[in-house]
């Protein structure tokens, strides 16, 4: 404790997750030590300031020594985060040594829009419901909806995996140690864990340190994007938790809640964490896909509804009944900003195969629609049938993994193998190029 610093031994209010007390020359997140506890002032009023305590509060007295650090949390970054699993306070969990860097402030700022380039660049994750589909651009921040017995996190390691990046970023928020474990072991067995990065708030940890996951994260990935140019992904699940510990500290200062007892500054809240998501002119970009967990399938819940107001589209996972696998639902999944790179950076019947595998998908849902009614199937309803199993279980499940080319490939053989030339209505120039099937 350095001489400078002042001490506090006056503690008016000590709730499950807060303290409070006054004191004077104290910036907002800036950092204290209350009992040996590690601190952040999330409220100043006048002379009273709040401090949400990190690991709760139980034992703290209302005599008990704050000490004010004087700086906000920071992170060292450098090179030597590459590789590495740190916590939520940038402190490694993997054995490792401590990071020698430049010490940086996190939670800084978006980029100024002025600073900012238009996202032009493909992101391909190598899973056909997205890259087919829902096409990912650099600089782009799109959600995961989905339930919580889905395999969110393995769709995630698998976007770590095949992800054309430079530079992997992990936040992961509320992980099960056997997730921890999956995530680390599947990198490590890999060979990738070189360009990935990974900031991990396990169960066991308090659920208040998941507020400082994402900025970590986003603060690593700021140093590769802007110091060192490079095109970075990051990767934050769960968002629910994060929001869930949002409301713990709010709750706890007496708030009023808002909807689904989410904090009234939700939107804000999460929106300085997407909003963080940018392309550069200069080539570097942050580029953010988040999962968010549904409570019952509920869209309208705070959390999706804020999140679908921010970023730039949303990819849906949902079981399929048919084949028995997890798919990217392309009813519900949409990609804001795909019409930038498909049919540019992508082979140019891209558009076309893309809206004809859709608009057949659709003519199925109806005949299903027809079977489950009782009516009588035409010859093609009960071929856009057998269309839509196969074009669930080979592009949209989420362990396909193919190169976009081979994804339209696969395409132009399902559509031969099912339809007459006239039943797909792609333009002539490519149906010369590209049809597998009979001549009508």
């Amino acid at each position: 404790m350095s001489a400078l610093q002042k001490v506090y031994t006056k503690i008016s209010q000590v709730t499950k997750a807060t303290c409070s007390l006054k004191a004077t020359g104290v910036g907002f997140d800036e950092l204290a030590y209350i009992h040996g506890r590690l601190a952040q002032v999330v409220k100043i009023w006048g002379d009273e300031i709040t401090l949400q305590v990190f690991s709760g509060t139980e034992g703290i007295p209302t005599n008990a020594e704050v000490v004010f650090l004087g700086k906000a949390p920071t992170l060292k970054v450098s090179d030597e985060l590459c590789g590495r699993f740190f916590n939520a306070f940038g402190q490694p969990i993997d054995g490792g040594p401590e990071v020698d860097g430049e010490e940086r402030e996190i939670g800084g700022p978006s980029v100024n829009p002025v600073q900012r380039k238009q996202p032009s660049e493909l992101i391909a994750t190598g899973i056909a419901g997205i890259d087919l589909n829902n096409t990912l651009v650099s600089g782009q921040k799109i959600p995961f909806f989905a339930d919580p017995d889905q395999p969110y996190n393995q769709v995630m390691a698998n976007v770590a995996l095949k992800a054309q990046a430079d530079r992997i970023i992990l936040g992961g928020m509320g992980l099960t140690n056997d997730d921890y474990l999956y995530f680390k072991n599947l990198f490590e067995n890999a060979g990738i864990l070189d360009h990935i990065v990974s900031f991990v708030n396990t169960t066991e940890a308090p659920p208040v340190e998941r507020l400082l996951v994402p900025d970590m994260a986003l603060t690593a990935a700021e140093y590769f994007a802007v110091d060192k140019n490079e095109n970075v992904l990051v990767l934050l699940t769960d968002m629910t938790l994060y929001a869930d510990a949002l409301s713990i500290v709010s709750n706890r200062m007496d708030q009023i809640p808002s909807k689904d007892s989410m904090p009234g500054s939700l939107y804000s809240d999460l929106a300085k964490i997407y909003e963080k998501a940018v392309q550069f002119p200069s080539g570097g970009s942050i580029t953010i896909i988040a999962v968010t967990t549904l409570s019952g399938g509920d869209i309208t819940h705070a959390i999706p509804d804020n999140t679908g107001y921010i970023t730039e589209g949303q990819l849906f996972l949902r079981k399929d009944s048919d084949i028995g696998k997890v798919i990217v639902d392309p009813f519900r999944s949409l990609s804001r900003l795909k019409q930038l790179v498909i049919g540019k950076k992508t082979r140019a019947d891209h558009p076309q195969v893309m809206n004809a595998c859709i608009r057949l998908y659709a003519d199925a849902a109806n005949a299903k629609t027809k079977l489950e009614n009782g009516f009588d199937l035409t010859d093609y309803d009960n071929r856009v049938l057998d269309f839509a199993k196969e074009y669930s279980n080979d592009l949209l499940a989420i362990d396909v993994d193919l190169k976009i080319e081979q994804m339209l490939d696969t395409a132009w053989n399902l559509f031969g193998k099912h339809f007459h030339k006239s039943e797909v209505s792609i333009k002539k120039e490519f149906m010369d190029k590209y049809w597998t099937g009979k001549e009508d």
